[in-house]
């Protein structure tokens, strides 16, 4: 795969899901590759959103030293996209034309700003296309079709 693509912080999430071996699998496989390809891209609200996670709401909260691990080893690496007014402004404009809520929008907005043409999410509505960004839930059938 040669495209860029992002992942939404579920996907991260479910790494560390062993109540779901296969989601966690198939998450981790995600990771796997935009680690090892260089085509995977997240944002710095995945990197917030994950870690607050992490640290407080997983059924087996990580570490602080886990945290800092995770985030030198995985999350920098992977992050490209950072906070900035134009973002917020194309954000605002999806919220207005997909009816998404606004932390939605800011991802697909993420996506998008950094030229990714599939963004992997189980929440946002699988097959949609927005703009050159199309929307793909990892966990169903054929998630690249």
């Amino acid at each position: 795969m040669s495209d860029k693509f992002f992942l939404d912080t579920n996907i991260l999430v479910y790494t560390f899901d062993d109540g779901d071996p296969g989601k966690r699998d198939r998450a981790r496989a995600l990771v796997a590759e935009a680690l090892s390809q260089s085509h995977g891209i997240i944002s710095y609200q995945v990197m917030q959103e994950f870690l607050n996670a992490a640290l407080r709401k997983f059924a087996k909260p990580l570490t602080a030293a886990d945290a800092e691990r995770y985030l030198t080893v995985v999350l920098e690496p992977l992050c490209t996209v950072f906070a900035g007014v134009e973002l917020y402004h194309q954000a605002i404009d999806i919220a207005e034309r997909w009816k998404y809520s606004f932390y939605d929008s800011l991802i697909i907005a993420s996506a998008l700003g950094a030229g990714c043409t599939v963004l992997y999410s189980e929440d946002l509505q699988h097959g949609q296309k927005i703009g050159g960004l199309r929307i793909l839930n990892p966990f169903v059938e054929s998630p690249r079709n």
